[in-house]
């Protein structure tokens, strides 16, 4: 996939119950939080206020401290390492809690909604692919065998020794439903969530699925209320509040007809309101608020929304974005210079400059579909299945319809070939076609994430109050990894690999972890010391 920057970690209203989740969530040392004896939690009855949009509901998603590491450890800057903990501090108590806008789909248990920490809840960081052989071109057109490419297609949710997540969905009358969550759908970003009763108010109306430039818009979300109740003096109370807008833009499908997104104006816009419902003035869902710039908020359109949720409740599971494995720069934002520096002469640069078409491939991720299909860094992808790429935004919409585990055409310019040469590829999937290039902040990660185990290093004065003279805490482990067989769990402290100390300084010589049928790792549970043997996992290869 087309590599972009990931959204904010946080961005809706947020009840942070710990100083280490308040503020930005990417400090490299986070500072001192407070106990969570005395927490602060939402009041039990979170009123919506009189709308027309009784398919708007309120979520409540709620981390605790190992999920809040795991997504400091997924952040875009580096968390080098924990430095202080509180001493009343549980790792398993709640300390982080999102509120957020859900919509209430037509069977009125099924809800949809983008919950900025539901990575938290995620299997592993990134599925080891059964790599393929790189085959050889026939003729102009490199063809990748679908039986050689082993990528997975969906993400079962496997909560792990973590358990279900906390997620709690309160209808517009008031009454609350505990929810559970079936999976992520990653081209969108929305999760999908079920209730047992289906006793959920709808609206009336079908979805709005006519938009037009002018037309006012709301979108509903939560907010603060104004005044808090005597009942709700120690939480946090919240209403269902809502903006108003006018839609700025229209931005039509690429390909397929439809619209791909339309953005919508308003003053009183903040990046709270991401992940808000957006609804036309007949009170009809129109779509789900994915990202605010200044004023101005992109929206997902209902009908990418209903194929989202279809997507993910066909597979009962997460379903991952189509990878392609590199990055690239839009052809119509680049000079001529930029295309010398990766090969290009000057007369056919100029050339496509002037064309203002296609993606110019800068980087090309290992072992990916990109690499396997022979594109290299310098390559112009011009069309996608015939279709003509005008700019990033088409080329991921592009590739988002046509899926994971699909198989598609490029036609490409290459600074060494004078004819256009047509390549097929298979594509994979990734829940986060980031982490491809950028792997998690740790400088253990190619051995430990290998194995299927997430960890952050911990500073010396944190690890001896959990019981350790130094070490990384393990915040995930993957069940269908070696490490879970070993009797790993989240909240152990890996204090020793093989007799070799780990510290927040990181590891050193631990390559032999990719070697070693098995590796002894001396770990500290409840300040208790024990020992397990992991039998190390070697990626497996055609």
């Amino acid at each position: 996939m087309f590599a972009k920057s990931p959204k904010l970690l946080s961005t809706t209203l947020t009840i942070v119950l710990l100083m280490i989740c308040s503020g930005s969530l990417r400090a490299q040392t986070p500072p001192q939080p407070k106990s969570p004896s005395q927490p602060v939690e939402a009041s039990q009855n979170l009123p919506v206020g009189q709308s027309k949009a009784p398919q708007v509901v309120t979520i409540v998603h709620k981390l605790n401290g190992l999920k809040m590491f795991r997504m400091m450890l997924r952040s875009q800057d580096q968390v080098e390492a924990i430095a202080n903990l509180d001493e009343a501090f549980s790792l398993n108590d709640d300390v982080h809690t999102n509120i957020i806008a859900g919509l209430a789909m037509d069977d009125g248990q099924t809800i949809v909604a983008w919950l900025p920490e539901a990575e938290a809840e995620f299997g592993p960081v990134m599925p080891p692919p059964l790599a393929p052989t790189a085959p050889k071109a026939k003729s102009s057109v490199v063809a990748i065998p679908t039986n050689r490419s082993r990528w997975r297609t969906s993400f079962p949710f496997r909560g792990g020794m973590f358990g279900s997540p906390d997620l709690t969905v309160i209808g517009s009358n008031g009454k609350r439903y505990d929810a559970t969550y079936i999976g992520l759908d990653a081209a969108t970003g929305l999760s999908v969530l079920r209730i047992a009763d289906p006793t959920l108010s709808l609206n009336d109306g079908a979805p709005g699925e006519a938009v037009s430039v002018g037309q006012r818009i709301r979108v509903f979300g939560p907010e603060r209320a104004a005044t808090t109740p005597a009942f709700a003096r120690n939480g946090l109370y919240v209403r269902m509040g809502a903006r108003n807008g006018t839609v700025l833009s229209v931005k039509k499908a690429p390909t397929g007809g439809g619209i791909s997104r339309f953005t919508v104006r308003s003053p009183r816009l903040s990046v709270a309101n991401i992940g808000g419902v957006a609804v036309n003035e007949a009170g009809e869902t129109i779509g789900i608020v994915d990202s605010i710039k200044g004023s101005e908020a992109s929206i997902l359109p209902s009908g990418l929304v209903r194929r989202a949720v279809k997507r993910v409740l066909d597979e009962q599971a997460s379903v991952p974005r189509a990878w392609l494995g590199v990055k690239g720069e839009p052809v119509s934002q680049l000079d001529i210079e930029q295309f010398r520096n990766l090969g290009w002469k000057r007369d056919r640069a100029s050339n496509l400059v002037e064309r203002h078409r296609g993606i110019l491939l800068t980087s090309i991720a290992a072992d990916s579909p990109a690499a396997f299909a022979s594109l290299r860094a310098g390559d112009v992808i011009l069309k996608v299945n015939n279709d003509v790429v005008e700019n990033a935004d088409d080329f991921s919409w592009m590739l988002d319809q046509a899926g994971p585990k699909t198989s598609v055409t490029f036609t490409l310019a290459r600074p060494d070939r004078i004819a256009e040469e047509a390549v097929n590829v298979e594509l994979s999937g990734l829940l986060d076609t980031t982490i491809a290039f950028d792997l998690p902040n740790s400088v253990h990660a190619p051995y430990l994430l290998s194995q299927g185990i997430e960890t952050v290093a911990l500073k010396p004065a944190v690890a001896l109050k959990l019981g350790a003279v130094s070490g990384l805490l393990v915040v995930y482990v993957d069940p269908a990894g070696p490490g879970f067989e070993a009797g790993l769990q989240p909240g152990d402290v890996i204090q020793t690999i093989d007799g070799k100390t780990l510290s927040a300084n990181g590891m050193s010589n631990f390559s032999n972890l990719t070697h070693a049928s098995t590796s002894t790792f001396e770990i500290i549970r409840k300040k208790k010391k024990i020992e397990v043997e992991l039998k190390i996992r070697e990626e497996k290869k055609d």
